[in-house]
């Protein structure tokens, strides 16, 4: 069996760790291989231009993209790759991420980016997950009972709900 294809989690700034950090613990939770990088789209554009051209060939499914202010380097990864990225705008300046957001998620047609709310690395680990899924049934299958936890405390909150309502 082929192994499991890998997830790259690269970050404009060592700064974006402690969000980031997220989303690497959850890929790993998952049994997805991981790697983290620090690689900036505007101080070392060539090394990012070449880790995602080589990105493929290097076993990796999905690329997380995480930046914040001007946030190119998603942009920058998906144009040098025909893997998916996913962008997370990172909460970095005065504008609390909008900046981010917009840089993002504005992509020029024909290079796409799936992009993540500000600071949303648990979604972005989440949705690499599904990606990989689509030929991973194993964690297609881990990926469903998440769900269905997920859905099982929300039926739980609404049953105490539903009793304190009544109490009144």
């Amino acid at each position: 069996m082929d192994m499991m294809k890998k997830v790259a989690v690269i970050m404009g700034s060592d700064s974006d760790f402690p969000v980031m950090k997220n989303a690497v613990k959850s890929l790993k939770d998952m049994g997805i291989p991981v790697e983290a990088h620090v690689f900036s789209a505007h101080r070392t554009p060539k090394e990012a231009g070449e880790f995602a051209s080589a990105a493929r060939d290097n076993g990796f499914g999905v690329i997380i993209a995480a930046a914040g202010k001007a946030a190119h380097l998603a942009g920058v990864l998906a144009g040098h790759t025909t893997l998916p990225v996913i962008g997370v705008p990172m909460k970095a300046s005065v504008l609390d991420g909008m900046d981010a957001l917009l840089a993002t998620v504005q992509m020029p047609k024909g290079v796409p980016v799936a992009t993540v709310a500000i600071d949303g690395a648990d979604n972005a680990a989440l949705l690499a997950a599904q990606i990989l899924a689509l030929s991973e049934p194993a964690l297609a299958d881990k990926l469903e009972a998440q769900k269905k936890a997920m859905a099982a405390q929300v039926l739980e909150k609404d049953q105490k709900l539903q009793a304190e309502v009544a109490a009144l």
